[in-house]
């Protein structure tokens, strides 16, 4: 599998220019941040979240974790990571685990924790677990523009800063 269909539909309405990075197989934000030689900071992961209301995404640094609890007081639901079966059907065009932040245009609710928005460019799954999109952080934050700021990250211990 390559880049993901509503991904590239997404870069391609938005005009984003980026690059794309390829990087030796991973399973993990922290593996790929290190198979690509790109620091942990500057690669944005997407945690899927879920409550009787359904699914929001979370996208955050992969070398931060999301306090559920920040969450909760921000949005007012009790949500919980989703399971990995739920993955496989919302992400159809996706490889489980290699999902692309743009989350809203699967028809989610997305959260942007405000950490991204400082680094000088910022890296992401294009679908699968051997490609990543390179662009600068104001076409990220443009690709971004219907998910919500908030702050609900925390580093995770022993994880270096970028």
């Amino acid at each position: 599998m390559s880049m993901s269909a509503t991904l590239q539909d997404c870069l391609r309405s938005k005009g984003s220019q980026y690059e794309i990075v390829r990087h030796p197989l991973s399973h993990s934000s922290v593996e790929t941040a290190a198979a690509a030689h790109i620091p942990g900071d500057r690669l944005a992961k997407t945690v899927l979240l879920e409550d009787e209301k359904g699914y929001v995404a979370a996208v955050l640094p992969s070398t931060y974790a999301v306090r559920l609890s920040s969450l909760w007081a921000q949005t007012g639901r009790q949500l919980w990571l989703a399971k990995e079966v739920d993955l496989r059907e919302l992400f159809k065009d996706c490889n489980v685990g290699a999902l692309p932040p743009v989350c809203t245009a699967y028809g989610m609710q997305t959260y942007l924790d405000e950490s991204l928005t400082r680094q000088p460019d910022v890296y992401f799954e294009a679908g699968d677990h051997e490609e990543l999109i390179h662009m600068g952080t104001d076409q990220f934050l443009d690709l971004m523009d219907r998910a919500e700021r908030a702050r609900f990250a925390r580093r995770m211990q022993g994880m270096p800063s970028s």
